[in-house]
């Protein structure tokens, strides 16, 4: 799995060098967040499933969607929050981009389920999460940049 730590030193290693400055600074920024992104991995999990049933709750709500559809899109909704749950605590997008992202949209059809049902659930989590609430600011933009980016990558 990708993070901080093993992509600089990956990258330093292709190129036949050891990891310069730069290198060490995009490692310093990603353990300077490292607190946040605790914090938000910790609210993340003890509330996964409230969060995961209310955004199912949000999308289902109005008759857009099949109704049998609606365990398939749990069981993926939890998934990918606990997919964001590993980034968090990894300080990368690599498991999302490693076990989430790669084939999804053929997935999804395969299932039935339109990819906009999964943009509609994650936006709307994203939306919902309540500063001081929920966890601090910077808590909050690292959950919310992962959920933009799997959000952005499900378009």
């Amino acid at each position: 799995m990708k993070s901080a730590v093993t992509t600089v030193i990956t990258a330093a290693d292709a190129a036949g060098r050891f990891p310069d400055i730069s290198d060490l600074k995009a490692v310093k920024v990603s353990f300077d967040r490292a607190a946040a992104r605790m914090e938000a991995a910790e609210k993340l999990a003890s509330g996964i499933d409230n969060v995961t049933a209310d955004a199912l709750k949000a999308v289902y709500s109005d008759g857009k969607y099949d109704l049998a559809t609606r365990d398939k899109c749990a069981r993926d909704i939890n998934h990918y929050l606990r997919l964001i749950n590993y980034c968090l605590i990894a300080g990368s997008t690599g498991p999302l981009d490693e076990w989430g992202i790669a084939g999804v949209r053929e997935v999804f059809r395969t299932l039935g389920i339109p990819t906009s049902a999964y943009i509609e659930a994650f936006s709307y989590i994203r939306e919902r999460v309540c500063v001081p609430r929920d966890m601090d600011q910077q808590a909050a933009n690292e959950f919310k940049d992962l959920l933009n980016y799997l959000i952005n990558a499900l378009s």
